[in-house]
Order: structure tokens, then C-alpha cells, then sequence
């Protein structure tokens, strides 16, 4: 037995993929033309997944326009002027503005789980954006006629819905994408927009049962985006504690590219309930530099003398390529990052006497 070892969601896009959206927006071809661009991509990413040897695989998120807007597809009530994200770099990702209600989601991601079941021979696991990231879309001065308590009974309705579609259509687990979390300190240092994040997650996540909740998870990073992040320089030590009362029973952390790693560990250690696991981040999507797999086995066996291993399994501190149109990391680069992370772990687990 090995300590379980699971990705978080997206692989840079196959170039043929990339030059269908390009020309698909260009009017060049037509939908159908997309479509079948996009199934080949995910048959070719899901068998590169598989070759890695990883036990748990995604569909590498290659038809979502991003891991955050896909419930938007199709939508006609946005206005392109919504919340902005600043990255350290200096680039920007804006969210659309909800312009009217009521809030409905225009893509399920269960419609990428049922595709990718067509291709895989291993577990699925399927990412769903958060709904306190959706919750930006509802704007400062409001909506007349749609109040933003409406608006929030119609996104808690729908965010559970896109969790309750995923687990039906057979996913191995569900992982909320909770990137805004880091963020929402470094906006609010008093934790007051932290906590009303968590807030309305564990509205969302109190409608499944127990059971449920074992198979659903949550994602922590300070964003990925053209090798550069939006909130690296937030303490940890402000996040955890309330991150850790999020209802799921797995936390994906991003733990990698700390700088204090054993810091970040202790800080964690006395929040885990028996109940829970910990994927600890051991390969960074953002250093092009390809981990050993001993160099993985370290970081593993670092996080085990800190966190119980019944309790401990590993993952990449984030996708290799969140939105659409970042090409920053190379495919290839991705997928051997993801092999390092598999045979570095069971090399762990051997150390371990798992």
C-alpha cells in the first residue's frame, strides 16, 4: 500500500486545441470543429495521464475556459467589468459582473466528467470552483430587482448541484477550488472576507452527508498564472485555522514552493481531525525545473514526520495551466512533474514500510 497521490486539475492545453480556440474565436471554424478539437485533446491527455503511472487522473481541464468561469458558458446576463485580480507580476485576470438574475449555471461540471469516462481506464477527479469565488461575480451596488440574498440561495443551489451531478457521474472525488481563500486575507488582514468565504462553502458542503463529505476536498494555493501568483506573500498562519473548518474531508495544500516548509507543516498538524487527510504540495508547477523523484521522497518523508500518514498523501501545489490561455509550462514539463510526484511518493511509502 502507498500513500494516496492525487493531481489537483489542469494540464497546459494540446497546441492542436489551442489553435482550434484561436481560430474558433476568429470565425475561422465552426463549433462542431471545436468539439471534436477538444475531445481528441482530452483522449490525448488522459492517456499521457495514465502513462505516468498516476492512480488518480483528471481530464487535465482541457475543454473549461478556466478552472473558475466554466459554470459561466453561455451565460448572457455578465458585463465583462467585474472583480479584478492583480498577480505579482503585474499581469491581471478579470472576472465578468453578474448584470442581471436570476443566477443560473450555464455548464455543470459533471459534462466534463461524463466525457472523460469515455476515455479513462482509472479513477476521475473532478474539480468544481468554489462559490465564494462566484460570489465576486454579484456587484457592490446590486441588482435591482435581485437582491443579493437571492442571488446567494440561487449560487448555493447551483454550486451544490455541480458537486451533487460530479459525485453521480462517478467521480473518484470532488475538489472545491478555493485559490481566493489566500487572497481574501491579503484583501481583508482582519479575516472578517475569509470567514464569510468559509461561511458560505459550509453552507454548500452541510447539504451532503458524512459519507459525502469524505469525498469531497478542498484546494489551497496563493494562485498559479503565467508563472506568477497573486498572494505568496499572505502568512499561512492566517489562512489555516479557518481553512481547516471547511465540512470536507480532504485539503489539497500547496506546500512545495514555501520557503518554510516544516513551519507550514506545524502549523497544520494540530488542525487535522482524525477524520481528514492532508495532500501536501511536493511538485511546483511554477518551477520549470523538473523534481527528482528522490527530491519528491524528501518532501514526503518531511511531511510524515510532522502529519500521522494515515492522514497524509501528496499532490501539485496547483494545475499546471488554470486558465486557457496559459502557456507558461510546457505539457511535457507537466507530466513529468506529475511521474516525479507518483514515483517519488511510492519510494516514500516504501521508506515508510506502507
Amino acid at each position: 500500500m502507498s500513500l494516496p497521490t492525487e493531481p489537483i486539475g489542469s494540464i497546459p492545453r494540446t497546441a492542436a486545441l489551442i489553435e482550434a480556440m484561436l481560430a474558433f474565436g476568429e470565425g475561422r471554424i465552426s463549433q462542431a470543429d471545436l468539439d471534436r478539437a477538444g475531445e481528441e485533446a482530452v483522449r490525448e491527455t488522459i492517456a499521457a495521464f495514465e502513462a505516468t503511472g498516476s492512480p488518480v487522473i483528471t481530464d487535465g481541464e482541457q475543454t473549461k475556459s478556466s478552472f473558475a468561469t466554466y459554470p459561466l458558458h453561455g451565460l448572457t446576463n455578465l458585463a465583462p467589468d467585474g472583480v479584478t485580480i492583480p498577480f505579482a507580476d503585474g499581469h491581471t485576470r478579470q472576472l465578468p459582473r453578474l448584470s442581471a438574475g436570476p443566477f443560473r449555471y450555464g455548464m455543470f461540471a459533471a459534462t466534463y466528467m461524463v466525457a472523460a469516462r469515455r476515455h479513462a481506464h482509472r479513477p476521475i477527479k473532478q474539480a468544481v470552483i468554489a462559490p465564494s469565488a462566484l460570489s465576486l461575480l454579484y456587484p457592490v451596488d446590486g441588482i435591482a430587482g435581485y437582491s443579493r440574498d437571492a442571488f446567494l440561495d440561487d449560487l448555493k443551489r447551483e454550486a451544490e448541484s455541480d458537486i451533487r451531478h460530479a459525485l453521480d457521474a462517478g467521480a473518484h472525488n470532488v475538489q472545491l477550488d478555493f485559490t481566493e481563500g489566500r487572497l481574501a486575507v491579503k484583501l481583508d488582514p482582519s479575516l472578517g472576507l475569509l470567514r464569510t468565504f468559509i461561511a458560505l462553502n459550509n453552507e454548500v458542503l452541510g447539504r451532503f452527508s458524512d459519507a459525502d463529505r469524505q469525498r469531497l476536498g478542498v484546494h489551497t494555493c496563493p494562485g498559479g498564472d503565467r508563472d506568477s501568483t497573486h498572494s505568496a506573500d499572505v502568512d499561512y498562519a492566517q489562512l489555516l485555522p479557518d481553512l481547516f473548518q471547511m465540512q470536507v474531508g480532504n485539503f489539497y495544500v500547496q506546500l512545495a514552493s514555501e520557503r518554510d516548509r516544516p513551519r507550514v507543516l506545524g502549523l497544520i498538524k494540530p488542525l487535522v481531525k482524525p477524520s481528514q487527510r492532508v495532500f501536501v504540495g511536493v511538485t511546483d508547477p511554477i518551477d520549470p525545473g523538473v523534481e527528482t523523484p528522490y527530491t519528491v521522497r524528501d518532501r514526503v518523508l518531511e511531511a510524515a514526520r510532522v502529519i500521522p500518514v494515515d492522514r497524509l498523501g501528496t499532490t501539485d501545489d496547483c494545475g499546471f495551466s488554470p486558465f486557457a490561455d496559459d502557456t507558461s509550462t510546457a505539457r511535457q514539463t507537466a507530466f513529468d512533474k506529475i511521474r516525479a510526484r507518483v514515483e517519488g511518493t511510492a519510494l516514500a511509502s516504501r521508506h515508510l514500510g506502507l
